[in-house]
């Protein structure tokens, strides 16, 4: 049976994780609307030099921080999912086993 104690910290854990969520997902917003008025006002000023890599740097590096700040929320397991290593681990030792006998 859980006590209050255990409910408090369980809605506070969740709390913080909804604020974090939210957090990301203004960042994400905010990178989005900022980097489509740089391009646009980089396209309408250099029609020609447009594909530069100056025109596209702002987006990049802050793509690149975009991308730890999700990682930081969700965790690093969305690529593999959870428990990955555990399975792997147990996959590679499965296979010495049979490869021994």
């Amino acid at each position: 049976m859980e006590n209050q104690f255990q409910k408090d910290a369980r809605y506070y854990a969740a709390k913080k994780r909804v604020k974090s969520t939210v957090g990301f997902y203004v960042h994400l917003t905010v990178y989005l609307i900022i980097n489509i008025f740089i391009c646009i006002q980089i396209y309408s000023i250099t029609k020609n030099d447009f594909w530069h890599w100056e025109s596209f740097a702002t987006a990049l590096f802050w793509g690149i921080g975009i991308l730890a700040h999700g990682t930081s929320v969700f965790g690093s397991n969305l690529l593999f999912g959870k428990n990955w290593e555990e399975r792997k681990i147990k996959e590679f030792m499965e296979k010495d086993k049979k490869s021994i006998l």
